[in-house]
């Protein structure tokens, strides 16, 4: 059973008269029904991953809408529907994470932007920047630049939000440029209310289809020679139409200071939320957001509209530009535009901010700090200096109690994932063969890379593993292993890894993880994912899910794959001899590993709600569980290094006379059995056992518990 959104399906559906509660994400879907979208694709990712979610579970609903929705195979695939707005006036929308989703659709959208869009085109992103991302850190803003798209950047308000959703589409209609929304991790997570509006069934849509196609146009495609001429449509007709709508509807907002009007704050509209709660450590903002200094929110980022900009800095003083991360293209564009009017306003920027990294409250503070000191020094409490130096004494008290840094917390897989004991056996088969170059990827198993693996050289994209090691294995005395996950080799791996090492016959190995979801993106269901009544006869009979969805394997032998081996991954022994194989045999050519074990997250959100079911009806209910006996263990502490499961974890011993702490099992453990078949494969203590915790227990079961305790007892006192 997936994770599911009933209650914010019921979201959608609300009309006029009724008030949504939620956070921005599912705003933004909201929003999307309420313009008249009639078609949403995209590709899952963090933070806007429940876009797509809740459309795709919402599927009953979308059909009565007429809307098409389409969970795309990746970002290029989604770029490419877009398409469909080039000729038909139809509004689309897509959504994946930025910035590596954009990297991947840029194609597409280079294609899009050319020739212009007819219907309204959205294109929702997740800007993954800052300490809470989970990808490398880089701006949208330079593909908006490059490719001619307006960049929405909403301050986080839901009703804002909404607003600028639907007005995204009327910007994309009249400038016919592609729009993209970006939206920060915390706007995406901001809990608001807002007016719903009634859902638009969309003109076109697949309860009304266009009877005809579109008359052909060759200006409409991005092809020489016509090519040349959109690029000069682009500046002498797209930019000043999108300018001319952003400042006749007011998307960006100019709000008055009253106490110092004469100095400026220009802030990206996505922090505009951090901003006021920095002015309100200086005592020059209150929870409302009414500040004592100018603020002018960028909620366009780009295109910029130099009258409003020039307006807002002809009588100031000063004015502090805050734009996150790096290169500060709003700050060169706003510095020429004031140069090229002749307006000596002092801009500040980057010489009071950092360069690079989030600006959180703090930051802010700092570069906010500076600014006043210059300008208006008076401003400025003394409490607020004293909260400044506060923060940098309090880490440091930190550090001198502890010694050393605060140590690192890194992420690390879920109890029970099936990708860890392969990680076990890829330690134990280099001590058979050596040390060995190991290509990384995109996914759960990233988190390898952390200790006690510590495995991956590169990263270099979703799905990317296997054409990474092209470079390196000819060079390696010893083969090179690629690691990619089910999702990735659907993603990009199939054809920039597999196809290409095929086609060039390269020596290579590639360890596929088989779990049946896209686990990193939300475990959404991918094209091997087993069906439904499979999973569910699986578990009545208490059965493994290999080999019911053989279409890795049936795709990879169609392709040519002549050495194919798959393996359970729980089966350490025997997936550490199957890579030493892999590593030392005789055959050249591409060797595949499919290292099969089903996401147990996913697997405990479908089992956890049927045993709960079964033992609210008395039925016997039968789960496994782990332990270490501690008169065996020998405290050589062997098994965690080797397996690194969190429910594997370290007490004091209970014999006093031993100094080393014990390994045992704590609660949360699932019974996947690692820890036990590692010390079998690696040959370390016998000191794990296995037992069956039953509930509600036949009448024959007790009987024999019965006896056998009384055996027990007797035994124990002769």
């Amino acid at each position: 059973m997936e994770v599911s959104f009933v209650e914010e399906i019921k979201a959608l559906r609300l009309g006029s008269g009724h008030t949504f509660h939620g956070e921005g994400i599912m705003a933004i879907t909201k929003a999307l029904l309420q313009a008249g979208v009639s078609y949403v694709g995209g590709y899952q990712g963090a933070p806007v991953s429940h876009l797509l979610d809740v459309m795709v579970q919402a599927k009953p609903y979308m059909d009565e809408l007429g809307v098409h929705v389409e969970a795309c195979s990746n970002e290029a695939s989604a770029a490419a529907m877009l398409g469909a707005s080039i000729h038909y006036p139809v509004r689309g929308a897509v959504t994946w994470k930025s910035i590596v989703g954009t990297n991947v659709a840029a194609d597409a959208l280079s294609n899009l932007s050319s020739p212009g869009v007819t219907g309204g085109v959205l294109i929702v992103v997740g800007e993954d920047y800052g300490e809470g991302a989970s990808v490398i850190q880089e701006r949208t803003h330079a593909y908006a630049l490059k490719s001619g798209m307006c960049l929405l950047d909403p301050r986080p308000d839901l009703p804002q939000m909404v607003s600028l959703v639907e007005q995204g589409f009327e910007l994309s209609e009249a400038s016919h440029m592609p729009v993209i929304l970006e939206l920060r991790i915390r706007a995406c997570h901001v809990r608001g209310s807002f007016d719903a509006k009634d859902n638009i069934a969309p003109r076109w849509s697949k309860q009304n289809l266009i009877q005809d196609p579109a008359r052909f146009d060759y200006m409409r495609l991005a092809h020489p020679p016509v090519t040349f001429v959109q690029e000069k449509i682009k500046a002498a007709e797209r930019i000043p139409a999108a300018r001319r709508f952003i400042r006749e509807r007011g998307l960006n907002e100019t709000l008055p200071g009253t106490q110092h009007p004469d100095l400026g704050l220009i802030v990206q509209g996505g922090l505009y939320n951090t901003l006021i709660r920095t002015l309100q450590q200086f005592g020059l903002a209150d929870a409302f957001g009414h500040s004592s200094l100018c603020i002018h929110v960028l909620n366009v980022t780009w295109p910029l509209v130099p009258e409003d900009l020039s307006a807002f800095c002809a009588d100031k003083r000063a004015v502090l530009l805050l734009e996150e991360g790096q290169p500060e293209y709003i700050e060169q564009e706003l510095a020429l535009t004031l140069r090229r009017l002749d307006l000596q306003t002092p801009l500040h920027g980057k010489d009071l901010l950092p360069s690079a990294g989030e600006y959180t409250a703090e930051v802010m503070a700092a570069g906010l700090l500076a600014f006043l000191d210059r300008h208006r020094p008076n401003a400025v409490p003394e409490t607020t200096r004293q909260w400044l130096r506060g923060n940098v004494q309090r880490r440091r008290d930190v550090q001198q109690t502890l010694g050393q840094p605060m140590p690192a917390r890194p992420p690390g897989m879920c109890i029970g994932c099936p990708e860890r004991p392969v990680f076990a056996a890829l330690k134990l088969s280099q001590q058979d063969v050596g040390p060995v170059h190991i290509s990384g990827d995109i996914g759960c198993h990233a988190l390898a890379t952390f200790e006690p693996f510590s495995v991956g050289h590169s990263i270099l994209g979703y799905g990317m593993s296997l054409a990474s090691r092209a470079g390196v294995s000819p060079l390696m005395k010893r083969r090179v292993l690629s690691v990619m996950g089910d999702g990735g080799f659907w993603h990009n791996g199939l054809l920039t890894g597999v196809q290409s090492a095929l086609f060039n016959g390269d020596d290579a190995v590639l360890l596929i993880f088989k779990n049946g979801y896209t686990s990193a993106t939300g475990t959404q269901d991918i094209i091997n994912t087993p069906p439904e009544q499979v999973k569910q006869s699986v578990d009545d009979k208490r059965q493994s899910l290999a080999h019911t969805n053989q279409t890795i394997e049936q795709t990879l032998k169609g392709l040519g794959v002549q050495w194919l081996r798959t393996v359970h991954t729980y089966h350490v022994d025997e997936m550490r001899s199957t890579l030493t194989e892999a590593f030392t045999t005789s055959f050249q050519g591409l060797k595949v590993i499919v290292a099969e074990g089903e996401c147990q997250l996913e697997r405990q959100r479908r089992i956890k709600p049927w045993l709960a079911s079964l033992l609210a009806r008395g039925e016997r209910v039968e789960r496994v569980k782990y332990g270490v006996d501690e008169d065996v263990c020998n405290g050589d502490h062997a098994c965690i290094r080797l397996s690194g499961c969190p429910t594997l974890t370290l007490k004091d011993n209970p014999d006093p006379l031993k100094v080393d702490p014990v390994a045992t099992v704590i609660d949360g453990c699932v019974g996947c059995g690692l820890c036990g078949a590692n010390a079998h494969a690696a040959t370390l203590c016998p000191s794990f056992y296995r037992a069956e915790v039953v509930q509600n227990p036949r009448w024959s079961e007790r009987l024999l518990g019965g006896l056998r305790s009384v055996a027990r007892h007797w035994l124990q006192r002769a």
